[in-house]
């Protein structure tokens, strides 16, 4: 059943000409076909998502495993201590700068992004940026569930060593002890998510003293290992254009390493208070929470290549070597904390919001995020993490596609509109309706997209453009908001019926 809304009462007028303004905002007619109460704008009082909250939530993600990984194949690349430092930091800047965007998206409409798409693509035409996030979000989910019950099987076995027998059959590619380990995981995220976005909220707020505890322990145990010495760098260092080139390309592929969050970041981000909480939680949580983790990384491997010089892929190998058995214990419990924190905020909470997009009379959040977790085991994730063509070709195909979804949608919010967005209108489907457009589908939208993500694709994955490929995402993102600047009209100023407006009773939707 259709609900009718009439703002009117509680419209201001934003600070534009009046003779270009409509004098009154019509009654809109929700769709249940595009609304329910998850989807449904937050309010602004008891939105809780503060500077701490947001500071946490980056400290989860910008610690974990995969990103050390990457940090530390920089060392490999002939990258020094002080041009890994300027590379990190070239790369938290622009990942503040976007990551900021999309969160005052977020905070003034108060919808998730698979609404928020609606905005530039059209409330059918939607589901392409949505579904894309979704496929991307749910394979990852499945691999760093994997990866987490990884290190809760070093974590068993070290504590408890004769559980080491029930790691050596096999049954779909994982042993008794590895699906033991896997589902555990895997319900434990199911029941942190079953209680909501407020239990993310608490998960994460936990969740980011503890690693940062971990990693700043883990880095001074192994200075003092080192005899307070460290290697700066662990090859003849690299000088001039291939220098300056592999610095801007790291900052660049930080970026890219982002790309999922900053499109989705304003399902967080609709939660908080106001700008400034965002804008100062993002700073601390992104460029110094970043430039914390570049030094701690210049540490970790410096100290390792003084000790035996090698070069290490992971901090996981350096607590592996930890001889007390309890230490070990208990820095695998951290990282193992931390990994089901970031797969819940990276991988978990965008496809859920996505699924429930789809059907949101039928599928809630939760209803959604169980199918998506489904989903993430059945795709049997072991088997596509040890395989280099699907990592390299289908997951990294789909990831440059964010690039130029990223550009379309910012451009149509930030440049077309001025930030200025008829909430109630995203769950219309009036043709008169704002987003309506083509059927539900903005074809410039399309249209743009295209040919800037199949450029974007082709410099990511074809041999022949690797010096170009860790741009891909900023030249993707920037072909595709010119081309919609080109080709868009230009948009009609109204009544800005913004998230910080509307104030809905959905309960009895």
């Amino acid at each position: 059943m259709s609900t009718s809304l009439n703002l009117a009462p509680e419209v201001p007028v934003a600070s534009t000409p009046s003779s270009t303004l409509d004098t009154q905002p019509s009654p809109c007619v929700l769709s249940p076909r595009l609304h329910n109460r998850d989807l449904a704008p937050t309010r602004l009082e008891g939105r809780r998502w503060g500077r701490y909250s947001i500071f946490a939530l980056w400290t989860n993600d910008v610690h974990n495993i995969a990103n050390y990984s990457f940090a530390m194949g920089l060392f490999a690349l002939g990258l020094g201590g002080w041009q890994i430092l300027m590379s990190l930091a070239i790369g938290a800047a622009l990942v503040y700068f976007f990551m900021n965007l999309s969160g005052y998206m977020g905070h003034k409409t108060g919808v998730p992004f698979p609404v928020i798409s609606r905005i530039a693509f059209g409330i059918h035409g939607a589901q392409i940026p949505a579904l894309i996030r979704a496929v991307i979000a749910i394979a990852w989910f499945g691999i760093q569930t994997y990866l987490a019950s990884v290190v809760l099987r070093v974590l068993l076995t070290a504590a408890w060593p004769q559980l080491a027998a029930y790691d050596h059959d096999s049954l779909l590619g994982l042993s008794s002890l590895g699906w033991v380990s896997f589902v555990a995981i895997w319900l434990v995220q199911l029941v942190i998510l079953a209680y909501g976005m407020e239990m993310v909220r608490r998960y994460e707020a936990f969740a980011g003293p503890v690693i940062l505890l971990t990693v700043s322990s883990l880095a001074a145990w192994m200075y003092f290992q080192a005899d307070a010495r460290i290697a700066w760098s662990v090859s003849e260092p690299l000088v001039g254009y291939e220098m300056w080139r592999n610095i801007f390309a790291g900052g660049a592929l930080w970026l890219a390493i982002y790309g999922t969050l900053v499109l989705n970041f304003c399902d967080f981000a609709r939660s908080s208070p106001c700008r400034k909480t965002i804008r100062v939680g993002n700073f601390w949580g992104l460029p110094v929470n970043i430039l914390v983790f570049a030094m701690i990384t210049v540490v970790l491997c410096g100290a390792q290549f003084q000790i035996n010089g090698q070069i290490i892929d992971s901090p996981t190998q350096i607590i592996a070597s930890i001889p007390s058995t309890p230490f070990l214990v208990l820095g695998c419990l951290a990282f193992l904390i931390v990994t089901v924190a970031v797969n819940i905020m990276a991988n978990f909470v965008a496809p859920a919001f996505v699924l429930s997009n789809l059907a949101p009379r039928h599928l809630n959040f939760r209803r959604a995020g169980l199918i998506s977790a489904t989903l993430a085991v059945l795709i049997l994730p072991w088997n596509l993490y040890n395989s280099p063509l699907v990592i390299v070709y289908f997951l990294s195909g789909l990831g440059a596609l964010l690039g130029p979804l990223y550009g379309v949608i910012m451009a149509d919010y930030w440049l077309l509109r001025k930030g200025q967005i008829n909430v109630p209108e995203l769950y219309s489907e009036d043709p008169e309706g704002a987003y309506y457009y083509n059927r539900g589908i903005n074809l410039r939208a399309v249209a743009a997209f295209l040919p800037a993500a199949l450029l974007a694709i082709v410099l990511a994955l074809i041999p022949h453009f690797h010096s170009v490929a860790p741009f891909s995402w900023l030249i993707g993102a920037g072909i595709a908001a010119a081309v919609y600047l080109l080709i868009a009209p230009r948009q009609r100023t109204f009544i800005d019926v913004s998230g910080e407006c509307i104030a809905v009773d959905h309960s009895s939707h």
